[in-house]
């Protein structure tokens, strides 16, 4: 594709004389904005998928999904990562996200770290990244070269790239998969933690909660490998339990016990009945679906 300025670099003609409006407006003027995001990533509904697919089939050839990228997309990288092992119970580095100039980077700007094309291949070299893994380049202008020399690395080793960016043309690295919700110019220019930040962080919910749910950590819309770590936690453990398995609190409560906090197991013993054991060998024969194991269809 051709060389252009990126769309997010643009000014919004909406917002021109943002800074003389009343709040309200301002609010109004936002939300009007906001409002276009949804159709943008409907657009681009078919490559989520493909690569959703491309994903699920890496997690089962032992393979993991790494987010990488700088700035404010490399944080809501970061950000999506780190709430897949409460909510599904998967390993940490089942997902992982790299952001350009390391674990500070998170918290303080570190944006010229960016630049280096080089430290991209590096950090997917330290984490021993292969060709099981899939890995999701994520920038809003689609250029980043941090991104760029890790994309270049990625298919060197026959992995499967995908790139998440919210331009509608440039000079993008060569991936496998393009998401390219086209989102606009933003509300205040060049800032994308807005508009192309709220579509990206949508685009990763949904790689990453489908491709759980494609391998059987959700059981109806229910979060059945949850790790009950702290109060509110458990206290969700509980419900969805009470909720999943039809049963009170008081049998919630002893079942948990029972099953040492496993809820898929106390689910199918709240339904099926049976052995703690019996349930987890169903569960297993089943890959893990829930819903298999019980017979449901």
């Amino acid at each position: 594709m051709k060389k252009s300025s990126p769309t997010t670099e643009t000014r919004n003609s909406e917002t021109m004389s943002i800074d003389r409006m009343t709040v309200r407006e301002q609010v109004e003027a936002f939300s009007r904005e906001d409002s276009k995001i949804i159709e943008a990533i409907m657009k681009v509904s078919h490559s989520i998928e493909r690569a959703i697919e491309k994903v699920v089939e890496g997690f089962k050839q032992g393979g993991r999904l790494i987010y990488i990228g700088a700035g404010t997309s490399g944080r809501l990288g970061v950000l999506d990562a780190s709430e897949c092992p409460p909510t599904f119970g998967v390993d940490s580095s089942m997902v992982t996200a790299l952001i350009a100039g390391g674990n500070d980077a998170i918290i303080s700007a570190a944006e010229g770290a960016e630049d280096n094309e080089k430290a991209g291949e590096d950090d997917l070299r330290r984490i021993n990244f292969d060709k099981k893994d899939v890995l999701v380049g994520i920038t809003a202008s689609g250029t980043t070269p941090y991104v760029r020399g890790a994309c270049r690395y990625a298919r060197t080793l026959n992995a499967i790239t995908v790139l998440l960016t919210c331009n509608p043309e440039g000079d993008f690295p060569e991936t496998d998969i393009l998401i390219n919700p086209v989102t606009g110019p933003e509300v205040i220019t060049g800032s994308t933690r807005l508009k192309a930040g709220t579509a990206t962080k949508m685009v990763l919910n949904m790689i990453s909660s489908i491709s759980m749910i494609r391998i059987g950590k959700v059981y109806g819309n229910l979060m059945v490998d949850v790790k009950a770590t702290n109060k509110k936690l458990r206290q969700r453990a509980k419900k969805i339990l009470m909720d999943g398995g039809k049963i009170d609190e008081n049998k919630a409560v002893e079942l948990l016990e029972k099953t040492g906090g496993d809820l898929k197991t106390a689910i199918f013993i709240a339904k099926s009945g049976g052995t703690k054991e019996n349930a987890q060998k169903k569960i297993l024969h089943s890959e893990g679906f829930l819903y298999k194991a019980l017979n449901e269809e």
